[in-house]
């Protein structure tokens, strides 16, 4: 078993079969969602986070051998790579640890020391530093004055002499590893105003907080700060713990006039080379770990966004607001097809609000809408008062929800927004985006770049690519763990699916345009580029409602059909059980059978427990057990809010210190982690999960600054 493999079963305390097959299955180009859902023998039932995280150190462990590869061959062509330096760089367990140990093999620019160097003062530096109580340095120093060389006076040819020095020092890994550390456990983060003037930065214009403590959104915080030109940022620390720390390593006990030149270039290596360096470093090092961090709530965030409960059967009436531009109509039926459009001016004071009621209730009555989405963005407060007074003067019951309308902008002016409405102009593309993000939160948003989609903190200051990768990974698993109905998915959908790409979902949709619904699964084969290999990534995440097999509309894969019809003949159920869904006591029945049905089975355990969940849930989709969101009738004000009121809100987005809830009155309130539970959580995402429905107490609000403090202790 090779390193990697041994190292990644130590960090994830796995089995080695466990590692050994996700590599062999990774490296053979199965995905993700397959091998979670499908593989789970091979794994152990590893879990998509799990996967997803042995994934990405996998592939950061081997950069890190190519990068070990590539210094040592380097060294090698220097004619210096001995068994001591290929055992250091063997051991090597990060990134920073190579580079520490190549430092001084690397090509360098022209420095104070190579100057020195051309000026011949190496041998000087190197009697410098063997600190010998019988050289008189002085003396030795002379012999190298050279005026041909720049060298004036026996002071010139020592100074040169411990700039080589203070570079080697420099150069020392294990040293710059120590002063790493010293400066991580030990360094304090100082920032001030850079301009005198008011900002979002305020509460950082004279602050100071300990590294080994700095919490992952202050440092996004501070960078964003310093970015824009509001903060100047030092990392500061005791001099003379680092310093004496050079001097110990370096300078001999017995007291010598070459330890006192040691010495100063210890001083002079520390603050001119090491610390600045060390300084980025460490800077670098919290950045990474604060956006690695920021990352993971925004994923989570998504996750929860992407697979909130969509609102089955109802005709829906798109509001994307706005003041001068008016309010965009769309009308979507309860199959996400667009009925009709429009727009109504009803936000500013000059509008005409009874004639834009008017409009709506009209089409409300034409299309009988049953609920309006109105979009959160600029007017939307006005626009809510609107929908609650027409939803009062109807005669039948109509609700109304607020919708993040997060990346609906860039969604309308995209090219796919353009393929899909070219009839429409972009703001109307809006309105039916809103509207339809109801009836299919996931179906709707997978349009859109996840990165527009705002559920994040710092999400523009974050490694990109690693960013798109994480939530590229989150909307894919989102898609697989739900299923796609290969009749109806948007070529945006299919191509988040297990094996399919952007060009073979395109290839399925013409498909289905000129050969008409898909009766079963095996028909995928037909379309053009998806061979077999991406037919067993895909074929168990696509479902078909009323094709030729019945185990099409559900997540058994079809190289499993013969174990399912094996396992409903052996517990005595038809064909027609499971087409009338009358399977309800599967899992009573395979109890305690579970290894030895298995067995006559065919299959493994986990995938007999997943057959039979399979059949019980057969045409279900998993976010329908979730609670519907909240609807509303009649609006309220942050003005009407009081301390000790209990409210149900919708959380709409997690962060390091808290969790942003909307209970309705335009403005979300904040749960500070300390107000989420009664007992001690490290993380809000511990507990809540953005789309999750809550209850929650007023503590405290600010009209006057919009304001509002919650807590769900005690409820």
């Amino acid at each position: 078993m090779d390193k990697i493999c041994k190292q990644l079963m130590e960090e994830f305390s796995l089995e080695s079969y466990q590692v050994e097959n996700t590599v062999a299955l990774i490296d053979d180009g199965n995905t993700i969602p397959f091998i979670a859902r499908y593989r789970k023998e091979k794994t152990g039932s590893l879990s998509d986070d799990v996967l997803r995280e042995l994934f990405t150190r996998l592939n950061a462990l081997r950069a890190l051998d190519e990068k070990r590869a590539d210094i040592l061959r380097l060294i090698d062509e220097q004619g210096k790579l001995d068994d001591n330096l290929r055992e250091q760089i063997e051991n090597a367990k990060t990134q920073t640890e190579l580079e520490d140990i190549y430092r001084p093999y690397r090509p360098k620019r022209r420095t104070r020391a190579t100057i020195a160097k051309e000026k011949g003062l190496e041998p000087l530096a190197m009697a410098i530093i063997a600190q010998n109580p019988a050289d008189d340095i002085d003396a030795l120093a002379a012999e190298y004055i050279d005026a041909e060389k720049e060298v004036n006076t026996a002071e010139e040819a020592v100074a040169g002499a411990m700039d080589i020095i203070a570079e080697m020092i420099s150069d020392n890994a294990d040293a710059r590893r120590i002063i790493r550390e010293l400066t991580l456990h030990n360094g304090t983060m100082v920032t001030a105003a850079a301009k005198d003037e008011d900002s979002v930065y305020s509460n950082y214009y004279e602050y100071q907080e300990p590294l080994s403590k700095i919490a992952n959104h202050r440092i996004l915080a501070i960078n964003r700060g310093e970015k824009d030109e509001f903060l100047s940022v030092k990392i500061k620390i005791e001099e003379e713990l680092c310093v004496g720390y050079l001097k110990r390593k370096t300078v001999k006990k017995t007291p010598t006039k070459a330890g006192e030149y040691v010495a100063l270039a210890c001083e002079d290596s520390y603050k001119r080379l090491i610390a600045p360096s060390i300084e980025t470093e460490i800077r670098n090092f919290l950045t990474e770990r604060a956006g690695g961090e920021a990352i993971k709530v925004f994923a989570k965030n998504l996750s929860g966004l992407l697979l909130q409960p969509p609102v089955r059967g109802r005709t829906v009436l798109g509001l994307d607001p706005g003041y001068r531009t008016g309010c965009k109509v769309a009308v979507v039926d309860d199959t996400g097809k667009v009925c009709d459009t429009g727009i109504v001016y009803c936000t500013l004071p000059n509008h005409d609000r009874e004639k834009a009621k008017d409009i709506l209730k009209k089409l409300i009555i034409k299309h009988n809408v049953d609920l309006i989405s109105i979009g959160n963005g600029t007017a939307s407060k006005e626009t809510e008062k609107v929908a609650a007074e027409l939803i009062s003067e109807l005669d039948r019951k109509v609700y109304y929800m607020v919708v993040s309308e997060a990346g609906a902008s860039v969604y309308s002016a995209s090219k796919l927004a353009a393929e899909e409405f070219p009839e429409f102009d972009v703001s109307l593309r809006s309105a039916v985006s809103i509207a339809r993000r109801i009836q299919d939160p996931l179906a709707e948003l997978v349009k859109i770049d996840p990165k527009a989609i705002g559920v994040g903190q710092y999400q523009h200051d974050m490694n990109q690519k690693l960013l798109g990768e994480a939530l590229g990974g989150v909307v894919e698993d989102c898609v697989n763990s739900v299923g796609v109905d290969l009749n109806t998915a948007s070529p945006s959908l299919l191509s988040y699916v297990s094996g399919i790409n952007s060009a073979v979902a395109k290839n399925i949709a013409t498909y289905r345009e000129e050969n008409g619904k898909f009766t079963s699964r095996k028909e995928l084969l037909k379309v053009p580029k998806l061979g077999q290999k991406a037919f067993l990534q895909c074929a168990g995440f696509l479902r078909i409602v009323d094709g030729k097999e019945l185990l099409d509309n559900t997540s058994v894969h079809p190289e499993s059909y013969k174990a399912a019809e094996g396992l409903l003949e052996k517990l005595g159920y038809t064909e027609d059980d499971l087409r009338e869904g009358k399977i309800t006591d599967i899992n009573n029945k395979i109890k305690g059978e579970k290894e030895k049905l298995a067995e006559e089975l065919g299959v493994g355990v986990p995938t007999l427990i997943d057959i039979a969940e399979a059949l019980l849930k057969r045409g279900r989709d998993p976010r329908d057990e979730l609670p519907e969101p909240v609807m509303k009738s009649e609006i309220m004000d942050i003005s009407e809010l009081k301390p000790d009121m209990i409210m149900t809100g919708t959380v709409r987005n997690v962060i390091d210190f808290g969790a942003f809830v909307d209970i309705g009155v335009h403005q979300d309130g904040l749960v500070h982690i300390s107000q989420i539970s009664d007992r001690y959580i490290k993380h809000p995402l511990d507990v809540l999960s953005v789309g999750e429905v809550v209850k929650v107490k007023i503590l405290d609000v600010d009209v006057k600054k919009k304001r509002i403090s919650l807590t769900m202790k005690g409820i």
